[in-house]
């Protein structure tokens, strides 16, 4: 996936709360990939980084997998087209929710 464009759709949007766990607040904005099915049996999930508002939907480029070791799902970074972060710039944006697993970033 990495590379491709992709529409996420934003179901957890910056400014928001996890709906089952009300300590993790969004930072980014984070949602699906509509009709991706991941290997946990539903959509695959994406973080989207570079988008300092909430959104609903959002169209980017797959910059980065987050792969989780001790979970089944990884999840995908979508930014802007022509947009980049670092392994460490991702790492910090998305630590609020990935602090809880051992992961680590492919670019």
């Amino acid at each position: 996936m990495l590379g491709k464009t992709v529409t996420v759709t934003v179901d957890r949007p910056l400014g928001t709360y996890h709906p089952e766990h009300p300590d993790i607040f969004y930072t980014v904005n984070y949602g699906y990939l509509s009709g991706v099915l991941a290997p946990d049996g539903e959509e695959q999930d994406a973080y989207i980084l570079g988008v300092d508002e909430p959104v609903c939907e959002f169209t980017g480029k797959v910059i980065a997998v987050i792969h989780r070791i001790d979970d089944v799902e990884d999840k995908l970074v979508v930014a802007p087209e022509g947009t980049t972060f670092s392994r460490e710039e991702i790492g910090r944006q998305v630590a609020f929710q990935e602090r809880f697993f051992r992961m680590e970033i492919i670019l």
